[in-house]
């Protein structure tokens, strides 16, 4: 088929790389390239970097505005039989899309998360399941007609960016199956239910907090659903001395049994020995931590971590972005 593929996001590169082996791809529209890291140096998608490095003879267009006319006029004269949109970036307006087949991944099982980061909402509300689909263009994010779906499910032991990576790598299927029912004359489309409806709010650096006095389970799914971005990053500082003895993003955690001799604690504090990496949780339970990321370094275990620091055997451990309704004081775990 020939087609053409609107992606600027990560999540989106198994499907080109499928596409761009199979297929006939006219063209790749992305964003322009944008400033990035502290120096601002202009940087490409993660679409157009691929594009430059693996497959250079696709052609590459990077329109600051798609739905401009001559943009319109360029796209559209290339006669493709389907368009594939994915983590593009830029809503497609009616004139762009009139009379054209297009379609778009999203990783969610809609109508369930429709919006911007539907990996980490399903996540953070403990969704069992999860999974994408392929819908038709529409006027509202993500409410367009059902043409395919795929599910996955969801373990604790997953952070969001390994679920990014595994639903990434279901895309390319999924993709291929609707473009092949539509030549084929076999797809059929199902209308969203719009009472079952939720919406995946876009993250910020405000949403990076955890309350550790919620039970375990909510604050693992809180570091997990946040992990790699915007992340989770704590303050640790003795009861006896409140200035910061140590600083990190917490990566990776697991439920964990209260320690056999169990030392008098309130939620919010760690227990620093080596071979523990504790911390005390709402309603009394336990969360350990498995890997951590001091700033400026690579990630490590609670292991390494500790033996690399002076700490003494319980410390107060804190967000560094505090939770929109933190506790006054410390309440008993």
């Amino acid at each position: 088929m020939n087609l053409v593929y609107f992606g600027s996001g990560a999540f989106g590169l198994p499907t080109l790389q499928r596409l761009a082996a199979h297929h006939a791809v006219r063209a790749v529209v992305t964003q322009p390239d944008r400033p990035a890291g502290r120096g601002g140096k202009l940087t490409p998608t993660p679409i157009a970097q691929w594009c430059h490095d693996h497959a250079p003879q696709l052609t590459l267009i990077k329109p600051e505005k798609v739905n401009d006319p001559a943009v319109i006029d360029q796209v559209r004269s290339l006669h493709a039989d389907a368009w594939v949109v994915i983590a593009f970036g830029q809503k497609l307006s009616r004139k762009l899309l009139d009379g054209v087949f297009a379609i778009n991944l999203h990783a969610s099982l809609l109508p369930r998360w429709r919006g911007a980061a539907p990996i980490n909402a399903a996540m953070l509300a403990g969704d069992s399941l999860t999974g994408n689909s392929v819908i038709t263009l529409a006027d509202r994010m993500d409410a367009g007609l059902v043409l395919g779906q795929t599910t996955r499910s969801l373990t604790d032991d997953l952070t969001a960016g390994e679920l990014h990576d595994l639903l990434a790598a279901d895309g390319p299927d999924l993709v291929e199956e609707v473009l092949r029912r539509h030549q084929t004359g076999t797809l059929s489309a199902m209308h969203q239910d719009e009472s079952m409806v939720t919406q995946a709010a876009k993250l910020s650096r405000a949403d990076s907090w955890v309350d550790f006095h919620r039970p375990a389970r909510e604050c693992l799914r809180r570091i997990h659903g946040l992990t790699p971005w915007p992340g989770i990053g704590v303050v640790c500082s003795s009861s006896s001395d409140r200035l910061p003895m140590a600083e990190f993003k917490v990566l990776r955690v697991e439920p964990a049994g209260a320690p056999p001799e169990q030392p008098r604690v309130s939620c919010g504090q760690l227990l620093t020995a080596p071979d523990q990496g504790l911390i005390a949780c709402g309603g009394d339970t336990w969360l350990r931590v498995v890997e951590l990321q001091p700033p400026g370094k690579r990630p490590m275990t609670w292991e390494q971590f500790a033996r690399g620091h002076r700490l003494t055997p319980i410390l107060d451990i804190r967000s560094s972005v505090p939770p929109p309704s933190e506790p006054v004081g410390g309440r008993s775990c």
